[in-house]
């Protein structure tokens, strides 16, 4: 059996017009998950294909690495845009998709980059920078968690969800059964309560269908939902699996979510705003 490689994917190029066909597919707009979800099923990749490692030390995989790439071209091109809650969408929902230029965009975008290679940059120009980059802070506080020990990450995922609103929020250590970690108690309005276990891995890999089948065998009888949470991702099976129809519902936190919440959290994430200073000279004139 052949192994599959980097070359067996598209390039970036090759994906804008899927990227393009996906977000009209989805209504003209998608969170980065769903778009590349979407898109997966239209080019028709394998999981083999989707799970290829872009690099070593790195959280994301080859095609989600090329399709990053896609999205800032697709963007600095003017055809779609991204929120600061990183939802995308298209800026024409009327687009013509045949009359797209995969050429044409390849060429603009690269004529201006060179033309703004040498100038200082701008805040408009930063606003044209992709997850590509937010993805370094990201690899680091992965990478990092990752070298904690087991029952750091169990504390942790502890600390997040009492940050989040949980209650009664307990860490089972060794002492858990059946790959359960942890259980706690979310209160809804203070009227509804939901019991829930969580299990949390240290993955640098993909988490499996099967995994989650053992979790939810764990959690069978014991908790009103299931929370997975990994520094890794999850395969498009143990997503299906997650949300099988009659089965109890397991919640999914890959390590992308992961480092959202954290730096939504201020847990060991810490943003700086750079200061911006300006000379009023009205105001001198005025003395």
């Amino acid at each position: 059996m052949n192994r599959v490689k980097k070359n067996d994917l598209p390039t970036y190029d090759q994906l804008m017009i899927p990227t393009l066909q996906a977000l009209q597919k989805l209504g003209g707009s998608a969170t980065i998950d769903e778009l590349n979800e979407k898109v997966f099923n239209l080019i028709d990749l394998s999981d083999e294909q989707i799970q290829i490692p872009h690099a070593e030390n790195d959280s994301r995989t080859e095609i989600e690495y090329r399709l990053a790439w896609t999205r800032t071209y697709l963007k600095k091109f003017g055809l779609i845009d991204n929120s600061k809650r990183g939802v995308w969408a298209l800026n024409d929902a009327d687009l013509d998709i045949i009359k797209i230029s995969t050429d044409e965009i390849v060429k603009y975008v690269r004529e201006e980059d060179r033309k703004n290679r040498d100038q200082k940059p701008t805040k408009d120009n930063e606003k044209n920078i992709d997850d590509i980059e937010e993805d370094e802070w990201k690899n680091k506080l992965l990478e990092t968690i990752q070298n904690i020990e087991p029952d750091a990450f169990e504390r942790l995922a502890q600390r997040i969800l009492r940050e989040s609103g949980f209650v009664q929020v307990e860490v089972m250590g060794r002492s858990g059964d059946g790959g359960i970690d942890g259980k706690g108690i979310l209160k809804v309005g203070g009227l509804l309560s939901f019991h829930i276990i969580f299990q949390c891995k240290r993955y640098k890999g993909s988490v499996s269908p099967s995994q989650i089948r053992d979790f939810r065998g764990a959690m069978q009888g014991r908790a009103d939902k299931g929370l997975f949470i990994t520094t890794g991702t999850f395969t498009r099976e143990a997503i299906k699996e997650a949300t099988r129809d009659g089965a109890p519902p397991i919640d999914l936190v890959d390590g992308d979510q992961l480092c959202d919440k954290l730096k939504e959290l201020d847990l060991g994430v810490k943003t700086e705003q750079v200061e911006s200073v300006n000379i009023v000279k009205e105001w001198f004139e005025k003395l």
